[in-house]
């Protein structure tokens, strides 16, 4: 039966047809509902020595937390700052009671706990207490203080003892200038949030119909470098066993009847304009429902569909435009053309942004614009209200349903430019300056930028790009960082 494509060849399991296993999420526990995203498990820890005066030396280093009176105020300081990072990082985080540390084996002790990330406070001690609560794969916020409280021996030295060991090479595992914070709460609830997204990323599973791949000569290995990568979960099952499926629906009178209504309450709802023929949104709506019920049978919220412009329109009678449209409004992800180069940069950016993603093919960039396209965008894409969207056929073969989404002009948009090699990220922020209809994939834009055209153009590697609205340019590479992606903004 279809399986994790790592114990399976491909041309082996696409010739198979039997029924999809019930699998837990990743990590464990019941399968993710559209939309969940794993809470990230934080360990706040202050670190700290009490120094007593000695004579005739340098007994005190820099800063200002000395006495236990002075330690008591900082634990509530703390207690303060982790209400209001709760509050702000905009992803599920759980702290954890707040850890002391004043000794080696009491860091060890930390370093030893169940949590995915750590955020320390250095307010004194040596290099060595950091070193003790450290631990390979698990990354640390460093929050240090300026002016928020108390001054921090290791806003002086974080760069040159613990990030680099007194010399000019980096030296601690995992850790770079981008984890240190200073004053600002909402400096550590953004990088909480990267963090949050890449966990969520991380291990997660991807229903394959038609199989894995990557677009072009370049993309051969994608779905390989995604495994290695991302740890992605890559569960393939065959256009036979859809055609079953579906075959088994449409004798559910009951189902086809309820695919029906909901086409109709959909076609009906203000906002939209139906312009291809009716039945194709009902069958629409009938094929959602099968993947819908695959995706639950496989444990998980991903979805992608390759060869989609022909093969699926002979087995599900209407493309599959609209419903991955549909599937990506109600949580889930759902993808076309089962492009593994960029993918990845899909999952981490709606598990960051909270919101639908946007899978687009971009065009020449040029006086500062660029047309970005595809005929699956969701309506849902500031994750809340639907854009207006009027159904229409898909462009190449003038067929099925297909949503022409009206995303919002003068939306500030972010952009994910993924190369095959999974080596360095491309990425800007744009803004929506028209939603045209060229004769072109159905979901288009218009958008301009403020880097150099020719710039972009060269920077640009890969082919399809990911879009999100809102900014998520410094979480989207604070995250890369830790999987060992460059991360190049181009609007900076």
């Amino acid at each position: 039966m279809p399986c994790c494509i790592s114990s399976m060849s491909r041309r082996t399991l696409l010739q198979t047809g039997a029924a999809l296993p019930l699998i837990s999420a990743p990590g464990g526990g019941h399968p993710l509902e559209p939309g969940a995203r794993r809470t990230l498990r934080v360990q706040p820890v202050l670190i700290y020595q009490i120094f007593r005066p000695r004579p005739q030396t340098s007994w005190r280093p820099w800063g200002g937390l000395f006495t236990e009176k002075e330690v008591a105020e900082e634990r509530a300081r703390i207690g303060r700052e982790l209400e209001a990072i709760s509050r702000t990082a905009g992803y599920p985080v759980e702290f954890l009671p707040l850890r002391e540390v004043r000794s080696v084996d009491e860091g060890k002790a930390v370093a030893a706990g169940n949590h995915d990330a750590l955020l320390m406070y250095p307010a004194s001690g040596g290099v060595r207490l950091l070193e003790s609560v450290s631990r390979p794969g698990t990354p640390a916020v460093i929050f240090v203080r300026h002016r928020s409280g108390p001054l921090y021996e290791w806003y002086e030295i974080v760069h040159p003892r613990f990030l680099r060991k007194t010399v000019d090479e980096w030296g601690q595992p995992g850790a770079e200038p981008a984890d240190v914070v200073v004053d600002e709460t909402a400096d550590a609830a953004w990088r909480l949030r990267a963090l949050g997204g890449l966990k969520h990323t991380q291990g997660r599973r991807v229903l394959c119909l038609g199989g894995a791949s990557g677009w072009g000569a370049g993309g051969r290995r994608a779905p390989e470098l995604a495994r290695e990568r991302f740890g992605l979960d890559l569960v393939e099952v065959s256009y036979d066993e859809l055609g079953r499926r579906l075959q088994e629906a449409r004798k559910d009178g009951k189902l086809v009847k309820q695919a029906a209504l909901e086409a109709g309450d959909y076609l009906g709802k203000k906002g939209v304009k139906l312009e291809t023929r009716r039945e194709y949104v009902d069958n629409a709506f009938l094929l959602t429902h099968v993947l819908r019920g695959m995706m639950r049978e496989a444990g998980s919220t991903a979805f992608t569909i390759n060869n989609c412009m022909s093969t699926i329109m002979p087995i599900g009678e209407t493309t599959a435009c609209l419903p991955l449209s549909l599937l990506n409004d109600e949580g889930y992800l759902a993808f076309c053309e089962s492009d593994f180069v960029v993918i990845p940069s899909g999952i981490l950016l709606q598990a960051i942004s909270g919101q639908p993603v946007f899978l687009n093919d971009p065009t020449t960039p040029h006086h500062g614009l660029v047309t970005q396209a595809h005929c699956t965008a969701p309506r849902k894409m500031d994750g809340r209200n639907q854009e207006n969207v009027r159904v229409v056929t898909h462009f190449e073969s003038d067929y099925g349903a297909a949503p022409k989404v009206e995303m919002r002009i003068g939306q500030k948009i972010t952009n994910i430019i993924p190369d095959f090699s999974f080596k360095r990220w491309v990425g800007f922020e744009g803004e929506i300056a028209a939603a045209p209809f060229l004769p072109i994939c159905r979901s288009q834009i218009d958008v301009s930028f403020r880097c150099d055209s020719y710039s972009l153009a060269s920077a640009m590697r890969g082919f399809h790009w990911m879009t999100c609205y809102g900014d998520w340019r410094r979480e989207v590479g604070y995250a890369l960082g830790k999987v060992g992606i460059e991360w190049v903004d181009m609007t900076a």
